[in-house]
């Protein structure tokens, strides 16, 4: 199945011209960017968390002192 897949893409590819071609590589370059994004927003969001997490353990050891 996926042997098939990729012989329809390689078939697709060799149809197209060289304006085609190009708009098929802006477009999978486009979803790679914002998949580099989403990735980039989720590291942020779990560095935040342990960054609040570990100023809350501080707090916290300094009002038990």
């Amino acid at each position: 199945m996926k042997t098939m897949s990729k012989l329809a893409i390689l078939e697709s590819l060799d149809a197209m011209d060289s304006v085609q071609m190009e708009k098929v590589l802006q477009y999978i370059k486009g979803i790679l960017r914002q998949q580099g994004t989403v990735d980039s927003i989720r590291f942020r969001q779990q560095a935040m968390e342990q960054i609040r997490k570990a100023l809350v353990a501080e707090k916290n050891e300094k009002v038990k002192v």
